[in-house]
């Protein structure tokens, strides 16, 4: 079974400026690579949980995503997702390849879910100020996103979040508004 036997390279547009002379320099390269990748063996092969996802993932967990979102979209205006480095840019990543690139400046009709902002990347006190500034008395929640939890950045901007969020809605409330990413330990 090879994972990558069903991918091909068009580079056809390409052909102006990219010789097939080129192509073929690398092409040894590029299988090489496609079977490293394949044997699980090389260099942070144990990152390599992606090459599955299309058939192998838990549908359980991926049930409990698809409606904490429904949830999210359904009480919140804004989301907060307060993370530094991988933690925020996967997301950050993922959003822009899915959506608009001005999307938080589209009519919210348009839109059709939350605004999405951005903490825990610095610890300016202006910019937290500024992004509740933002938030204003809408309704909100926030993604936190640490596999540790004790990042110094993102650890003051939930704390931040946490407090208003507790103001805003109570203990209880607070809780059902925040949501955690991190993995299994």
């Amino acid at each position: 079974n090879h994972l990558m036997s069903h991918i091909s390279f068009d580079y056809s547009a390409a052909e102006t400026f990219v010789t097939s002379q080129e192509i073929s320099n690398i092409e040894p390269q590029a299988t090489a690579a496609a079977k490293l990748l394949e044997s699980r063996q090389g260099p942070g092969n144990d990152f390599l949980g992606w090459l599955d996802l299309p058939t192998k993932y838990d549908r359980t967990e991926f049930k409990r995503i698809k409606k904490a979102a429904k949830k999210i979209q359904k009480q919140s205006e804004v989301l907060v997702v307060i993370g530094i480095g991988g933690s925020y840019l996967g997301s950050k990543a993922v959003i822009e390849f899915c959506q608009h690139s001005f999307y938080n400046n589209l009519p919210k009709k348009k839109r059709n879910s939350p605004q999405i902002y951005f903490a825990g990347t610095n610890i300016s006190g202006t910019y937290l100020t500024q992004l509740m500034e933002v938030i204003g008395d809408r309704d909100f929640s926030v993604n936190v996103i640490s596999k540790s939890g004790t990042t110094t950045e993102p650890a003051i901007a939930f704390r931040i979040f946490k407090q208003k969020l507790e103001e805003k809605y109570g203990k209880s409330g607070a809780k059902d508004r925040i949501y955690a990413t991190t993995d299994k330990s």
